[in-house]
């Protein structure tokens, strides 16, 4: 379970930047060499080589050096586990949501007999 978390952990981190999710988007149309990242995010290479490090630790993005150029593809992984706890959480919550709307519902059941005995 520790393990479970702890690459839970490492994704959510990876992903909560709007720059790495923009790296992802763009290596899920083509490969990329750090380069080109860093000149299409207007940054530094040092700070896109940090950024795809992150992304490259979480299994998310690999990389592969050719001379000079290090180009950057998406990783093997697929994201189930991640899937998994989100979807698990959102029925959770759903569940929250429709018991809520049902107090909600019953409440003004109650309130419109009540207004109606008040009326008569």
């Amino acid at each position: 379970m520790v393990q479970y978390k702890a690459r839970l952990d490492t994704t959510f981190a990876a992903l909560s930047d709007v720059t790495r999710r923009g790296v992802l988007e763009q290596l899920g149309r083509s490969d990329a060499s750090i380069t080109d990242l860093a000149q299409r995010f207007q940054m530094t290479l040092t700070g896109m080589k940090k950024h795809v490090s992150v992304l490259e630790q979480a299994g998310l993005v690999t990389t592969e050096k050719v001379g000079r150029v290090r180009t950057c593809r998406l990783g093997p992984r697929r994201l189930e586990e991640e899937a998994a706890w989100i979807e698990q959480h959102r029925q959770l919550w759903s569940a929250r949501f429709d018991a809520l709307d049902e107090v909600v519902e019953d409440l003004n059941r109650k309130e419109k007999a009540h207004a109606s005995r008040k009326r008569r």
